[in-house]
């Protein structure tokens, strides 16, 4: 099922004491013009498929400790006929079916991967879930700074991506490393954005910079 938009999207552009300084106008041709949510729901499970380690593992009855006698006759006991002690119906027994270490990993199309994340952006800009800040500057390292950037805009109480543009580049370490320690906060190169990435979080926001790196006819006011 797809959405289609052929309205740009207006936004406005704030500074980081939270003013209004403008605003942009985003062509939806520009990010797919249209958002398929079955293709971005098949992207999305398969980020979280390759990340899953894969590591589980359970003991069968052939590699559990114990006798392989069987633990009484068959009949004329009187009880229910029973093998040995590894089996799967006794207690410390083996398990029966159970998951053993495999690869969840598999990868979608390239085309697909990347139309996805165009259509997570475009599903945050028509959801009014984005925030467009002028520039960030940090003088030094230190969390508060984000943190009151953060207050600022009134995000405190969500879950953020930070998009930063190549124009950020001298500003991506000392960002990085400021809001790392902010719960809830991840930062990522415009560049760098997938699906899932976008998705995850309640808000994104964008620099000016990151903007007209993901729509190349962006037009500022």
């Amino acid at each position: 099922m797809a959405t289609e938009t052929a309205q740009p999207i207006s936004l406005a552009v704030v500074n980081a004491q939270g003013q209004a300084v403008g605003t942009v106008e985003v062509d939806p041709a520009d990010l797919g013009g249209k958002v398929n949510k079955q293709l971005l729901h098949e992207v999305v499970l398969m980020f979280l498929a390759n990340q899953r380690a894969g590591t589980h593992s359970t003991l069968r009855r052939g590699e559990v400790a114990g006798s392989t006698k069987k633990v009484f006759r068959q009949k004329g006991t009187g009880n229910a006929r029973m093998g040995s002690k590894r089996t799967n119906k006794r207690r410390g027994g083996g398990t029966a079916k159970g998951p053993k270490p495999r690869d969840y990993e598999y990868h979608l199309p390239k085309k697909a991967v990347q139309n996805a994340t165009r259509m997570a952006i475009l599903s945050k800009l028509q959801d009014q879930e984005t925030v467009v800040i002028d520039t960030l500057k940090l003088p030094e390292i230190k969390t508060k700074a984000v943190a009151d950037v953060l207050k600022t805009l009134q995000l405190t109480d969500k879950t953020c991506l930070l998009g930063l543009g190549k124009a950020d580049i001298d500003e991506k370490r000392t960002i990085y490393m400021s809001a790392r320690n902010i719960r809830g906060v991840s930062v990522l190169p415009a560049s760098q954005f997938n699906a899932y990435e976008v998705l995850r979080p309640k808000r994104l926001v964008l620099t000016k910079a990151a903007l007209q790196e993901l729509c190349k006819n962006a037009k500022w006011k």
